[in-house]
C-alpha cells in the first residue's frame, strides 16, 4: 500500500515518477563529428539542438536525439546508422551531410524501413531507387544547371577549368552536371583535375591550369581543400575567378583562406538574409541568443530536416517507421526555417537556391534561383 500512497502523492505533488512517464521518442542524428568534414557536424549538430527547443515533443512524448559520428568516413557511416537502429532504437533518422556517406548508409536504412533525411547530401544517387531515404536540400542537376548559368551570365566566362575530389561522389557529381551544362550554354572545358580528400597540395594541378588560361576555376569541393587551393593559386599567379558548389559554406573556407578566398562565389542553401518565415524568424532569434554563432547553411538545413521529421510524427500520428515514411512522401509547402518544402514522390525536394559571395571575410548574399 505504501507504492500506492506514494505514487497519489507524487500525483497531487505534480511529479510523475520517471517510470510512469511517456517514453521518449528516439530520433537519430548521423552526423560526421569528426574527421575532414567535422565543421559540417557541428553545424548540424548546432541546429538539430536548437530545434529540438522549439519543437521538444510529438504525440505527447519527449523527443530524444541520439548522435552517431560518421567520422567524415563512408564504412563508418553504414556502421554508425546501424548502431542507431539496432541499439538506440531509433525510429528515423536525420543525415548523413555528404552525399558518399548518405549513401553508404541508406543501404542499411532501406534494408531495415526506417526513413533517413538528410539535410544536405545534394548528390541524385542518395535518393535514387529508395523508398524509405529522403532530403531536404536541391539536387546537383540543379545545382550544376545553376552554377552554368552564373558562369556564363554573371562572370561572363568562356572558358572553364576545373578541380575536383575524384573520391567524393558530390564532388565527382557535380563536376559532370556543371560540365553539361556549361557547354550546352556554350562554353568550353580547356581541362580538368583531380585528387584524393587529404592531399595538401595542389601545385601540379594548379600549374596545369594556369597553363590552360581558363576565364574561370570551376571546384565542386569541400571547404578545406578549396580554402588550400585557392592560397596557392593566388600564391602562384593564377587570378581566375573560383566557383563553387554548397560543399564551401564553412567558416572554416574564409578562417583557412583569408584574402585567397574573398571573391569566390557558390551556390547554396541558404543565407540569413533569405529568413522570412515565421520559423525562420523564431529560430533566428533563440539560436543567436543561446548559441551566438553565425547562422549558416548546414545549421539552418539539419533544423529544417529536423523540423519536417517532427512534422511528419505529428500527421503520421504515430512513431512507426513506416507511417512516418509515409508522411514524409507527403509532405507539402512545409513552412520551415529555409522556406517552403515540398518533397517529392522521390525523396527529392523542391526548394530555391541561394547564390552567396564571399565579400570582407563575410559570406554575402548575391540572389535566389527558385526551382
Amino acid at each position: 500500500m505504501t507504492w500506492i500512497v506514494g505514487i497519489i502523492a507524487a500525483i497531487i505533488m505534480g511529479v510523475v515518477p520517471a517510470a510512469m512517464a511517456e517514453e521518449p521518442i528516439n530520433i537519430g542524428a548521423l552526423l560526421p563529428m569528426t574527421g575532414s568534414v567535422a565543421a559540417f557536424g557541428q553545424m548540424a549538430w548546432d541546429g538539430i539542438n536548437t530545434a529540438r527547443k522549439i519543437e521538444p515533443e510529438a504525440l505527447g512524448r519527449p523527443i530524444d536525439i541520439k548522435l552517431s559520428d560518421t567520422k567524415s568516413e563512408k564504412v563508418d557511416s553504414a556502421n554508425a546508422v546501424s548502431r542507431l537502429i539496432e541499439k538506440e532504437k531509433v525510429v528515423v533518422v536525420i543525415g548523413e551531410l555528404i552525399s558518399g556517406n548518405t549513401i553508404a548508409a541508406s543501404d542499411y536504412a532501406e534494408r531495415t524501413k526506417i526513413p533517413m533525411v538528410s539535410p544536405t547530401a545534394t548528390n541524385p544517387l542518395v535518393t535514387q531507387g529508395k523508398q524509405f531515404v529522403f532530403r531536404v536540400c536541391f539536387i546537383d542537376p540543379e545545382q550544376g544547371r545553376v552554377a552554368a548559368k552564373l558562369a556564363l551570365d554573371e562572370l561572363h566566362a568562356k572558358t572553364a577549368a576545373i578541380i575536383y575530389d575524384i573520391s567524393q561522389d558530390y564532388c565527382v557529381g557535380l563536376k559532370t552536371f556543371f560540365q553539361r551544362e556549361f557547354t550546352q550554354g556554350g562554353g568550353k572545358i580547356l581541362g580538368e583535375v583531380m585528387y584524393k580528400m587529404g592531399d595538401r597540395d595542389f601545385t601540379p594541378q594548379l600549374s596545369r591550369i594556369k597553363s590552360l588560361k581558363p576565364d574561370i576555376i570551376y571546384a565542386p569541393i569541400y571547404y578545406t581543400e578549396c580554402a588550400l587551393i585557392a592560397k596557392q593559386a593566388r600564391e602562384m599567379g593564377l587570378n581566375a575567378p573560383i566557383l563553387a558548389g554548397d560543399g564551401v559554406q564553412a567558416p572554416e573556407l574564409i578562417q583557412l583562406g583569408g584574402k585567397a578566398v574573398e571573391g569566390i562565389y557558390f551556390t547554396a542553401h541558404f543565407h540569413t538574409d533569405t529568413i522570412s518565415t515565421p520559423m525562420g524568424k523564431k529560430f533566428f532569434e533563440l539560436f543567436t541568443k543561446e548559441v551566438g554563432k553565425e547562422l549558416d547553411s548546414y545549421t539552418a538545413q539539419s533544423a529544417d530536416a529536423y523540423f519536417v521529421v517532427v512534422d511528419a510524427i505529428k500527421r503520421a500520428g504515430s512513431t512507426d517507421p513506416v507511417k512516418i515514411r509515409d508522411a514524409l512522401s507527403a509532405t507539402k509547402d512545409f513552412e520551415g526555417l529555409t522556406g517552403k518544402i515540398t518533397i517529392k514522390p522521390d525523396g527529392n525536394a523542391i526548394k530555391p537556391m541561394v547564390v552567396n559571395k564571399v565579400k570582407d571575410g563575410k559570406f554575402v548574399y548575391v540572389t535566389t534561383i527558385m526551382p
